[in-house]
């Protein structure tokens, strides 16, 4: 499976995670969330964002209550929780936004 971006083919997995963290860019995360159906706001790019140095500094993608759990510790109550990101992701907020954020997915996602 791949992901063309201007001309070049992004390695992905049959479920069209990126292979290759190297591969990612905020114009990949923007052609991954399109094919998701999601128009990226400021508010998808915090989570995104807040994935990828998660990612940077723990080497794992984190399952949603970890994920809901640290956003929450981050940025307050109001967007640590379930309804904002489901908001946000509707698909599964670790899921998708790991996808989106071109990282693995999240371990005990099915």
């Amino acid at each position: 499976m791949a992901l063309e971006m201007n001309d070049t083919l992004l390695a992905t997995d049959a479920e069209g995670y990126l292979l290759n963290l190297a591969d990612w860019s905020p114009e990949v995360a923007g052609r991954l969330a399109d094919e998701e159906k999601i128009m990226l706001s400021d508010a998808h790019w915090e989570v995104i964002n807040f994935l990828r140095d998660y990612y940077a500094e723990y080497q794992i993608a984190p399952a949603v209550r970890v994920m809901t759990k640290a956003i929450g510790k981050q940025f307050g109550e109001e967007k640590g929780n379930s309804k904002y990101l489901f908001e946000l992701f509707p698909y599964g907020p670790a899921k998708q936004a790991c996808k989106i954020a071109g990282l693995p997915k999240p371990t005990g996602c099915v």
